[in-house]
This record gives structure tokens, C-alpha cells and sequence, in this order.
């Protein structure tokens, strides 16, 4: 690997750049310090990577919102289970288009309550009912995750039923069983003619969650008595599994707590454990202007006191690790069942940070091949394309690619390949991102970057001055995929960094 590393002699470098001028490969613009003597970087500094995740924002929503729920009006059984919905922190409801469908798999982690009896060997009843007397009420459960309900036979208290139902339920880990009477749509209008009541959710709910005690009839045909409730009980499995990683995504190990980490972008708060929905968030969410597309989710489950209120789905521009997840919550609001997923890059070195200077003590160097990229020329060119370690340079970290002439001795435009094919899939619509930023001494007409995606044409940056503009390009994949990205044309230079592929 054919490599220069340089001191910061800044000075004497621009002089030779200078005498160059009678060079065989071309002319050096005199009183213009090319990249390889340190020069021609005009991008303003910027803030990355950003601010940390803003949890006094996020607990002050969370206290604000109610996303309790549970049967809503008249609603008839057996419905398809409800999809996930996002509420914004200022208590705004998202586009229901990032709003997607659901994980077939929401869960919470094992929960361990006090078991009051067994029902099958795959449940535990949680709390037991009360109000069997002619006189006596009781309350059905209003929580998080309301998922479907079913009326069951009413010839016996039927708990069996009810379970199987929640078997067959996506998504249900709890069930709430009771009897509603005086409801004129069950006892007239629905052909079950059952008031025996089965209603699932997503998470697990305790006694403290009996909210709904039942309501005067409002029927225009049918008079009579309040609608009433008793013998409410709730029943969870005893176990289910963690959720399915989402297309595009890899998991980080179970965290002890929420991620206070860089590169925070907003949260969004989810009506049901969900991973899928907080994936789609993250795919959908507006690109940031220094850090580019969400990298990095981060769902957690809130709980204040014994009560679940919300679902908490954070994106970051910026891969967090176990490491910041540090945040557990503050007084009686407690972080549960927090998960980090990072989505994939098919580049193996975007940013380029896997070049380094020789000498451990050097802060500028550059070469034209790495282990993963390589950088070339045409055969009249002299470093036309080339990747530098020298920070002031980088969009982020100190690695960086150049295209255009490092020396100033031509004005050919350079090539920068992916060194292998990428572990791309035939027919998946993949995201190429990247960030650009071009100089040259108010000469930026002349420049240019073209991307290619198997050879072809698949994007242009045009020529004029950029400070680290973002771009992102659409493109479909074949297997294999190559990505080569030619441009440059000294003395105007293109830097590019922070190159992403990765699936839409």
C-alpha cells in the first residue's frame, strides 16, 4: 500500500506545490496548497455527533400523554387487532403512514406476578374478580396495547376459551375476562348473545388498571338499567419470547437501560411494544442535515409505579452501544424492556476510519488503497482519487475520501470503488447515503461526482460549492452489488465521507 505521511510543514509544502508547476502530468494552480500539502478545505466546522438523547423532553411528555385505551364504544368483537400508533412528544399524532404493521411478535420481557392460581400450564391468573351479588360491581381493565376482544360462552365462567383466544391472538400476552351487563348490543343485537367478555392486550396489566366500571345505556330503542361489570380477572403467559430483529437491523443485547447517546433525533411514543412500528419510524424519519438517515433505534417500555403508560421509540443518526445505556428513569417513572436495534451498512468502511497513519504519531497521511476501498486514476493521472487521515478534512472521525488530483498535477477526474462486492440481495431496494462537500478556491463550477451502481448512472452531484451536503440515492439490487463513485477535477476537489448502503 503505497502511503504519504507528512508533518505539518505547511508552509514549505505550499512552495513546492508551487515548483510543480513544470510537471510532466500537469500544472498546480501557484499559491493554492492542494490536499496533499494540507490545503484546499474551505467546509465549515459542524456539530457532530450532535446532541445526546433529551430525556427531560422525553419525561415531560410522557407525563402528559394518556394512551390508555380499551374496547371503544359500541365496537364489535372479533375485529382484527389493532395496528400500532405513534403519538410525537408534543402529543401529536404522526402520518399513519410511518405508522406500519405490526411485529407478530410484541413482547415484554418474563413477568414473574404473584400467582394466585394456575389455569393451563402456559398462563397465570394475575388478579381475581369481585362483584358476583346482584348488588356487587366491579371494573374491566383500561391500559396500554388494547389489542382485540371476543365473547366467549357464558353458560360457564369460561377461562379456557378465553386463553385459546388469546393464543390466536398476534401479539397477546394478556387477557382481561369478564362479564358486561345491560349492554343492549350483546344482549340483543350480536348473535353470540353472550355478555361474558374477553379482551386482549399487548402488555401485562395489574388490579390498579381497572378503570372502566361501566356506563349509563344511550340506546335510542332500548331502555334500561346501567351497564355494569363483575367478575373481572386478568390472566398472562407465563413466558414469551423476545421480538423477531426487523429486515435490515441488527439487535444489541438486552440493555439496562434507556440509550442517553449521540446523534439523538426525536422520540415518538407507541401504543404497543413494538419493534417493527419503531424500525418504520426510524426508516421513514427526515434525513438530519449534519448526521444524515436514522442509524439506530432504541424502544423502551415506561412504567410509573406499578403501571405501564407508554412505549418510547428513539432514533439516533448514530449506532449507540450498550455501554450509554445509562438512563433507568427518575423518580417513579422506571425504564423496562429497553432494546437497541442499528441498522445494516453493506459498505464495510464508509467512513473510511479503517486507514490510519503509520506512525502512531502523525496526524496527515493518504493512499489511494485500503482493504476496503480503492482509489484510482486514469494512466495519465497522478492521485486523482485518494483517501486521507487528517480530521480537519473529515465530515466525521479523521478519515476521508478526495477526488481530484491530490498534488495538483492534473485535472482528470478520479475513481473510488468498493474493494469487494457488497452482500447485497437481487431485487431489495437499497438507500446509498453519503455526505459531499466540495472546495477549489471559488473554481466549484468545474467540479462534479457521479455514482454508479453496477456500472450505471445512478446520481449526479452537480457542480457548484457544497460544506457537507447530505445526498441519498435510491437503488435496486442485484446481488453482488459494485458501487464506484468518479469525480473531481482539480483544482476543485469533492470530499466525500460517511458513505452508507442500506436497505429502504
Amino acid at each position: 500500500m503505497l502511503s504519504f505521511n507528512y508533518y505539518p510543514l505547511t508552509l514549505v509544502l505550499l512552495v513546492v506545490g508551487c515548483l510543480s508547476t513544470n510537471h510532466d502530468y500537469g500544472r498546480a494552480e501557484c499559491g493554492l496548497a492542494h490536499p496533499a500539502y494540507q490545503g484546499a478545505l474551505t467546509a465549515e466546522s459542524h456539530d457532530f455527533p450532535g446532541v445526546t438523547t433529551d430525556f427531560d423532553g422525553i419525561t415531560f411528555a410522557l407525563f402528559r400523554i394518556d394512551q390508555k385505551t380499551g374496547i371503544i364504544g359500541d365496537a364489535f368483537p372479533d375485529s382484527p387487532p389493532a395496528s400500532t400508533m405513534a403519538t410525537s412528544l408534543d402529543g401529536e399524532m404522526l402520518n399513519p403512514t410511518v405508522l406500519i404493521s405490526r411485529n407478530p411478535s410484541p413482547r415484554v420481557r418474563n413477568f414473574e406476578p404473584q400467582v394466585l392460581r394456575d389455569s393451563t400450564s402456559d398462563y397465570v391468573q394475575i388478579f381475581s374478580g369481585t362483584g358476583t351479588g346482584p348488588d356487587d360491581r366491579d371494573a374491566s381493565i383500561v391500559g396500554l396495547a388494547y389489542l382485540a376482544y371476543t365473547l366467549v360462552s357464558n353458560s360457564t365462567y369460561n377461562v379456557d376459551e378465553c386463553l385459546s383466544f388469546c393464543d390466536s391472538t398476534i401479539g397477546c400476552v394478556f387477557v382481561n375476562l369478564y362479564y358486561e351487563h345491560n349492554n343492549p348490543l350483546l344482549d340483543y343485537v350480536l348473535p353470540q348473545r353472550s355478555n361474558l367478555k374477553c379482551v386482549a392486550y399487548g402488555d401485562v396489566h395489574l388490579p390498579q388498571a381497572k378503570l372502566n366500571f361501566g356506563y349509563q345505556s344511550t340506546s335510542d330503542t332500548i331502555k334500561g338499567p346501567g351497564i355494569h361489570i363483575q367478575q373481572s380477572t386478568g390472566w398472562a403467559r407465563r413466558l414469551y419470547s423476545n421480538p423477531s430483529t426487523p429486515d435490515g437491523y441488527e439487535a444489541l443485547s438486552n440493555l439496562d437501560g434507556a440509550n442517553d447517546a449521540p446523534g439523538y433525533m426525536d422520540s415518538v411514543f407507541l401504543t404497543h411494544y413494538d419493534v417493527d412500528a419503531c424500525a418504520a419510524v426510524c426508516n421513514n424519519w427526515t434525513p438530519d442535515d449534519v448526521g444524515g438517515s436514522c442509524k439506530y433505534f432504541n424502544i423502551w417500555r415506561a412504567v410509573v409505579g406499578v403501571t405501564p403508560i407508554a412505549y418510547t421509540c428513539s432514533v439516533y443518526y448514530v449506532s449507540a452501544d450498550p455501554s450509554t445505556a445509562v438512563y433507568r428513569g427518575q423518580g417513579n417513572l422506571t425504564v423496562t424492556e429497553s432494546r437497541g436495534y442499528m441498522r445494516k451498512t453493506h459498505i464495510l468502511d464508509g467512513g473510511f476510519e479503517g486507514y490510519t497513519c503509520d506512525d502512531p504519531t502523525t496526524t496527515f497521511c493518504f493512499t489511494h488503497t485500503t482493504n476496503a476501498w480503492l482509489a484510482s486514476s486514469i494512466w495519465e493521472g497522478y492521485y486523482d482519487a485518494s483517501i486521507f487521515h487528517y480530521k480537519p478534512y473529515a465530515h466525521s472521525g479523521h478519515s476521508v475520501a478526495v477526488l481530484g488530483s491530490a498534488f495538483g498535477y492534473d485535472d482528470y477526474p478520479g475513481t473510488l470503488t468498493v474493494a469487494s462486492s457488497l452482500s447485497t440481495e437481487p431485487g431489495v431496494i437499497y438507500t446509498i447515503e453519503l455526505f459531499h462537500s466540495r472546495s477549489g478556491e471559488d473554481r466549484e463550477v468545474n467540479g462534479f461526482v457521479e455514482v454508479y451502481w453496477n456500472a450505471d448512472l445512478v446520481g449526479i452531484i452537480y457542480p457548484g460549492y457544497s460544506q457537507w451536503d447530505y445526498y441519498q440515492f435510491e437503488v435496486i439490487g442485484r446481488g453482488n452489488d459494485e458501487l464506484d463513485l468518479r469525480g473531481g477535477r482539480a483544482p476543485t476537489y469533492d470530499f466525500i465521507d460517511d458513505i452508507f448502503v442500506m436497505r429502504a
